[in-house]
């Protein structure tokens, strides 16, 4: 039960943790699951973490792109357009 309320309380500050934090632990969770010798249970326990994690990333992102196209107005329409890096941008 107690495991239940901790699960419960990390799903409820997911999405109020920053995208950079949520992504920086993802990564650091990826990397013990490869490169480390886990017990069965603790490599089930940082899977669903991990996915946890890529869940609320996946929100924010999604909500960042709804508000970019919102912001994008051409006229009383809303249009979305897609971002378009500049060239000398290596991302």
């Amino acid at each position: 039960m107690a495991k239940e309320r901790a699960k419960s309380s990390e799903m409820a500050t997911a999405h109020e943790v920053p995208f950079e934090q949520s992504l920086g632990e993802l990564e650091t969770v990826v990397k013990q699951l490869e490169s480390a010798d886990l017990p069965l249970e603790k490599a089930l326990e940082l899977f669903e973490r991990g996915m946890r994690l890529s869940e609320s990333c996946r929100k924010q992102l999604t909500d960042a792109e709804t508000r970019v196209e919102i912001l994008i107005k051409k006229g009383d329409d809303v249009e979305a357009e897609p971002f378009l890096p500049e060239a000398d941008d290596p991302f």
